[in-house]
Formats: C-alpha cells, sequence, structure tokens
C-alpha cells in the first residue's frame, strides 16, 4: 500500500470508516482524549506502516478524510490522554484499539500480557501503566465498500401472532450437517444452502433466532484451558459481523444469508449483547472502549471510579446514560436493519440497558428513544427481562411494543410435567398468554415468548434425561451453571436402554413440545430439540465448541419420529388460529354464542369451580377452546372463524377417564395423543358424554366434529 500523502478535515458526523466512492472518512468519539492516531497497516495486518493524527475535532469527534484510502485497508487507532484509573481514565497509545463502528473486523485477538495495559503482577495492579505495544496480537478493523445487490429483497414481516421462533447457533447447526459442502459447514452460507432452508421450511418455523453474531472474542482462561466462548456473548465490535462464522471473509456474505432467508419467507432476528463488552473489569485488557474513553463508555463506582458497576455477571455494563454510548447503540441497532436487513433483535440481559442510575426504569430514555425512531419502532423487539442486579428481574414490565422470554412459563410447564403439585392455576395462566403479566399494560399475548429450553440450560432430551447438571467437560469442577434445572430423569440419571424409561421420555418430550405450541403467545423451539440433541447433561455449554454443542443429524426411528411429530403440531398452529389468539380469552359468551371463548373442565366433563383450582393434588385438566369466540378478523375486516377443540392435560402417572363435553351434540375426533409411540395417529371418534382414556403423563387434542 502507498503512503498516504493527503490528509482532509474530513465531517464527524458519521463514525467510522465510510468509503463514498473517492476516499474514506474517518471519525471517532473520544471526550477526554488529547490526540487521536490513526494506524495503517499491511494486508497481513503483521505490519504498522503509518500513522496519521486526526488532528480535526468537532463535538468531542476526531476525523479526518483519506482521499487514497481504499475498500481493504486495514487500520486501528491510538488514542493518547491521562492514565488515572483512580478517576477512571485509562487511556495508553501503547495499545491498538479496534474502531467501535468497524464494519469488518479480521483476524483472532492472540492473548499475551500485552494486551493489558497495566503491568501483570505488579504490587499496585491496574495502577501500572504497561508500555508494550499491542499492535502485534490485536485483530484490525477493515474498511468495506457496503455495495450490495438487494434486489427486490423485502421483510417477512410476519405477523407476531403467526410467528414461530427457532434459536440457533450459526456455527453449531450446520458443523456437522451431511448436506452442507465441508467448506461451508458453521458459516453464514451454510446456513443459506437449499438443505437448510427446506429442513426450517418443512419444520414450519417462520423466524430464525442467531445467537451472537456481532464480533466476539475468546476469554483468555478459556483459551489457557483449550476451550472458546462458543456462544459468542463476549462482544467486542458492534457493527462487523463474527469472522470465525463467514467462509468467505466478506461482509456481503451475511447479506446474502438474509437474503436467502428473507426469499424463503423466513424472519432473522439476532441476539445482540449491548449491555456489557469483552474488555471485562478493571484487571481485563485494553482491546476497544477502555481505551478509547473508559469513563465515557462504562459505568464506574463513584466512589471508586477504577471499579466497574457489574450489572451482568461479566466485568462491566456500558453506560446507556451517556449520549454518545446510546448513539452508538442506536446506530448499531439502525445498521442492521437498514444495510444488513435484519428483522429484529433479542436483548441480552435487557434490563441493564434500561438502569436511570442504578434501578431499572422502564420508561428510561433507552426505551423512549426506541419507540420513537423511525427504523427500529417498526422492527421486532424481544427482551431477556433480567439482568443479574437489584431490581433487574422484570418479567412483566418491559413497555408496549416489547416481547419478553417468559421464564414463567418455562418453570411452570417443566414442574407442571414433572408432577410437581400446587401449579394447575399458573399452569393455566402460561397456557392462556399469561395475561396476568402482560394484560395489565395493554400488551397482547404475543408480548410473551414462551419457551421450554433455550440455549442456556438443558436441552429437551437432557430436560427429560437427567436429575442433575453434568458440566465436567467446562473444567470448573461442575460448579458452573444452574443447579435448578427442574429436570426429571424418568428413572435413571443419563443414557439408558431400558425401553420402558426411554419411551416415558419420548412420551415426555411430546408433552412439553404441544404444551408449548398449542400455547397462546409465541412460541420459540431450541434448534435440536425436534430431533433429540443431546449436550450429555452439560447445561452450560458456552465454552463447548465441539460435539456436545453441535447439532447431530444422525437419525434413528425415535428421533424422525419426534420430528415428525414436531412438524404435525405446528402444522396445526399455523392452520388454527385458536392456538395463536391476537387477544386474551375473556371466560365469558359474547353475541348470542352459547359457549364461553374458553372453558375450564374437571376429568367428569363439568366446570372447574375454584374449590379444584387450590387443590395441591389436582394435576389433570381440560380446555374447551371455541373457534366460533375469535372475536377477530383478518386483515380485510372479515371475521375469523376456526373449529372447536378440547385439549386434556394428565400429569399423573395413572390413567384418567375423561368425560368429553356435549356443547350442542357433536361428539369428537382425536388428532392426537402424546401417549402413542409417535403422538400422531387418531384413533376414531368420540360421542359428547362419552369416555376418552387419557393416559398418565400424556396430553390429547380432539377437535369437534362438523355438524351433520
Amino acid at each position: 500500500m502507498k503512503p498516504i500523502n493527503e490528509v482532509w478535515p474530513g465531517r464527524s458526523l458519521q463514525r467510522g470508516a465510510l468509503w463514498d466512492g473517492e476516499g474514506v472518512n474517518f471519525a471517532l468519539f473520544s471526550e477526554h482524549a488529547e490526540k487521536v492516531e490513526l494506524c495503517v497497516f499491511d494486508p497481513t495486518g503483521r505490519r504498522e506502516l503509518q500513522r496519521v493524527e486526526l488532528v480535526e475535532r468537532t463535538d468531542q469527534v476526531f476525523h479526518c478524510y483519506l482521499p487514497e484510502a481504499r475498500p481493504g485497508m486495514l487500520y486501528g487507532y491510538r488514542v493518547h490522554g491521562p492514565y488515572r484509573p483512580e478517576q477512571g481514565q485509562r487511556f495508553n497509545a501503547h495499545k491498538l484499539l479496534l474502531d467501535p463502528y468497524a464494519r469488518n473486523i479480521v483476524g483472532s485477538l492472540r492473548w499475551s500480557d500485552a494486551l493489558y495495559g497495566y503491568t501483570v503482577g505488579h504490587k499496585r495492579g491496574d495502577l501500572s501503566f504497561d508500555r508494550r505495544d499491542s499492535a502485534q496480537g490485536m485483530p484490525k478493523s477493515k474498511v468495506i465498500d457496503p455495495a450490495f445487490t438487494w434486489g427486490d429483497d423485502r421483510p417477512p414481516n410476519v405477523p407476531w401472532h403467526h410467528m414461530v421462533i427457532y434459536e440457533m447457533h450459526v456455527r453449531g447447526f450446520t458443523m456437522q450437517h451431511p448436506e452442507v459442502p465441508p467448506p461451508l459447514r458453521g458459516t453464514y452460507a451454510g446456513l443459506a444452502t437449499a438443505p437448510v432452508i427446506e429442513y426450517l421450511r418443512r419444520l414450519g418455523v417462520t423466524t430464525v433466532e442467531l445467537m451472537p453474531v456481532h464480533y466476539f472474542v475468546d476469554d483468555r482462561a478459556l483459551v489457557q484451558q483449550g476451550l472458546r466462548n462458543f456462544w459468542g456473548y463476549n462482544t467486542i465490535g458492534y457493527f462487523a459481523p463474527e469472522a470465525m462464522y463467514s467462509a468467505s471473509g466478506k461482509v456481503n456474505e451475511f447479506k446474502t444469508m438474509v437474503k436467502t432467508l428473507h426469499s424463503a419467507g423466513l424472519e432473522v432476528i439476532l441476539d445482540v449483547v449491548y449491555n456489557h463488552t469483552a474488555e471485562g473489569n478493571e484487571f481485563g485488557p485494553t482491546l476497544c472502549f477502555r481505551g478509547l474513553d473508559n469513563s465515557s463508555y462504562y459505568r464506574l463506582s463513584q466512589e471508586e471510579p477504577r471499579h466497574y458497576m457489574d450489572y451482568t455477571g461479566c466485568g462491566n455494563t456500558l453506560d446507556m446514560q451517556h449520549p454518545r454510548v446510546l448513539q452508538m447503540l442506536m446506530d448499531s441497532l439502525r445498521y442492521w436493519v437498514t444495510d444488513m436487513h435484519v428483522d429484529g433483535f433479542r436483548f441480552d440481559l435487557a434490563s441493564a440497558l434500561a438502569r436511570e442510575l442504578h434501578e431499572v426504569d422502564r420508561l428510561g430514555a433507552f426505551f423512549d428513544i426506541l419507540r420513537q425512531d423511525p427504523v427500529l419502532s417498526r422492527v421486532k423487539l424481544i427482551a431477556e427481562p433480567w439482568d443479574l442486579g437489584e431490581g433487574g428481574y422484570q418479567v412483566g414490565n418491559f413497555p408496549p411494543g416489547w416481547a419478553e422470554w417468559n421464564d414463567k412459563f418455562r418453570d411452570t410447564m417443566r414442574a407442571c410435567w414433572r408432577g410437581d403439585g400446587g401449579l394447575i392455576g399458573d399452569f393455566a395462566r402460561r397456557l392462556t398468554g399469561s395475561s396476568d403479566l402482560y394484560g395489565r399494560s395493554g400488551r397482547s399475548p404475543h408480548a410473551s415468548i414462551n419457551f421450554i429450553t433455550a440455549h442456556d440450560g438443558f436441552t429437551l432430551r437432557d430436560l427429560v434425561s437427567y436429575n442433575e447438571k453434568h458440566n465436567e467437560a467446562n473444567l470448573e469442577d461442575n460448579r458452573d451453571g444452574t443447579d435448578n434445572n427442574i429436570s426429571w430423569n424418568c428413572g435413571v440419571e443419563g443414557p439408558t436402554d431400558d425401553p420402558a424409561i426411554l419411551a416415558l421420555r419420548a412420551r415426555q418430550s411430546r408433552n412439553l413440545l404441544a404444551t408449548l405450541l398449542f400455547s397462546q403467545g409465541v412460541p420459540m423451539l431450541t434448534a435440536g430439540d425436534e430431533i433429540g440433541r443431546t449436550q450429555q447433561g452439560n447445561n452450560n455449554a458456552y465454552c463447548q465448541d465441539n460435539e456436545i454443542s453441535w447439532v447431530d443429524w444422525t437419525l434413528d426411528d425415535a428421533r424422525r419420529h419426534l420430528l415428525a411429530f414436531v412438524r404435525r403440531v405446528v402444522d396445526l398452529r399455523r392452520r388454527h388460529p385458536i392456538f395463536r389468539r391476537r387477544h386474551f380469552f375473556e371466560g365469558r359468551s359474547l353475541l348470542g354464542v352459547e359457549a364461553k371463548d374458553i372453558t375450564w373442565l374437571k376429568p367428569d366433563g363439568t366446570d372447574m369451580t375454584d374449590q379444584e383450582w387450590n387443590h395441591d393434588f389436582t394435576r389433570c385438566l381440560g380446555v374447551f377452546l371455541s373457534g366460533s369466540r375469535l372475536d377477530e378478523t383478518d386483515s380485510r375486516g372479515r371475521p375469523v372463524i376456526d373449529d372447536d377443540f378440547i385439549l386434556l392435560f394428565n400429569a399423573h402417572d395413572g390413567q384418567i377417564p375423561f368425560t368429553l363435553p356435549a356443547f350442542d351434540g357433536r361428539g369428537w375426533t382425536l388428532l392426537l395423543d402424546t401417549a402413542r409411540d409417535d403422538g400422531l395417529l387418531p384413533d376414531g371418534e368420540f360421542a359428547g358424554q362419552s369416555s376418552y382414556p387419557l393416559e398418565g403423563r400424556s396430553l390429547a387434542l380432539l377437535q369437534k366434529l362438523p355438524s351433520a
């Protein structure tokens, strides 16, 4: 690369390195820096060729324009300023820094003591200034040409109440897929291949939720043990797609993946981590934000500014009270929508983003700006509604416009199917959309993202196979991960050849999946649960980039049956709006219709009473769902009508005869019974007032016969 001879003032309005077809504008925010140098590297990233001082400064943004710069240029920053950790300032120009707005980051972090701003092992710890240069171990920011032919790409705009979310890991999903070409496995391109697209479409999901794809780094402690931060909740680049997931090394590979998924009618939601960064606590490395302006980017202790406020359990918390930090978050979100065409976001530890001072403020600046933003107010916003700080658990308290991961649904359904007592009322509330959590703020059932499992915790197969976590592979003496799994091994811990136990585990899996998909709200499946993926009892596989975390695509008969069952239930949900209502049930009759929109039934076919709801021993319940009482209209204003259904639940271990109601004299046809080996085959018709043999630990779905 030729030396840069011309340096123009440039502009401050847009941060990052932006190619305009003739040159590149560089702009970097730092409130307290005294000097900023742009460092240009050779194409290998190993040799620093030149430093260009950004002498122009406007509104605390350093900037310049290089007419000779071109896409592909590798660069970083050195930022000069005071090193006073006791005052919250940690500038160290010996440390090369990533551009926080970099659209592409190349190379991997190579850990060494030179990456730290202080001398490791010094008696004064983080107060000892380190003069070693870190450039050799740092990845480099890269200028890109953002041009891409999107053609007629449009967001699928799947209505909330039609959604079935599929949480997946880009790498783990295809690493062992036999029909994905080996060079593409574990990449964005791999997800865009025809076998993957066809699988997702046949499964019936509408929305893929990708675990973190922002550029992240592997923790030093993990690397030293031969492990990796597989999940990726360790972000350092909020505008750059993770390079490890790219087969081509080009940003356009991610865009092609999105375009391909869109063409198949599938939405793309990103799991994003704006609550903390990979730089950790005061003893962490200096990679980006810490060296750019530590006291602006991070929340520091007011009493001891050398320490960080940690609401995330990861050592630091980004300071969303600072306008430039909040602006960066908003710019990042808009970039992924406008330039990368994603359809929404799931916010990791979202309560940390809403903290004003030390309390979670549901009307904080973060929410206000999102609601008013012309781009972001139109995409899907999902919160993980908690963090690790005091008062951080906020399930049900996020404002209108947000959906939330509903862990109360997860815990209740797990406990009920395990056989725990005293939960039948809570079971009914979760099944019908959790109006007690979301109805009071005027939200709809789709505010509840229902899930049985997620990336964090047991897989579905492990949930019915283990009573205890088995995280030995994480090399933390099995201390990591939660002990509150609400699981049941069905009689034996882990693998077994006992046919009775295997049959019970398969039935419990069907029970949990059917309950999830027939509940009101938005169901979320975890990738691989539909084919019995196991993590061998590991409930915290965040560091396992291997067969423990990768989806195993080898299907035996049992796994094929489970996949067929899930496809059938997803299809039933798709075809029948009664299972995905836009409004909460009202429990009463309206407009001259005799039947209520919902009726709760005892095994004798009569209505549940207040007394039965309070019985600790009650584990069997029926629910009548009136399709003629949806009280909804389609996009053209026409009334939406569906069939009537009965769902029967039996978490007892013995068979219970369930008397089927006869509201208008018509009988019932069986659509599904989880007590069967595959849960699918119907078994004829049943007259009203007849008895249905509801097996122990099973769920049955019956549909009312049409009028004669």
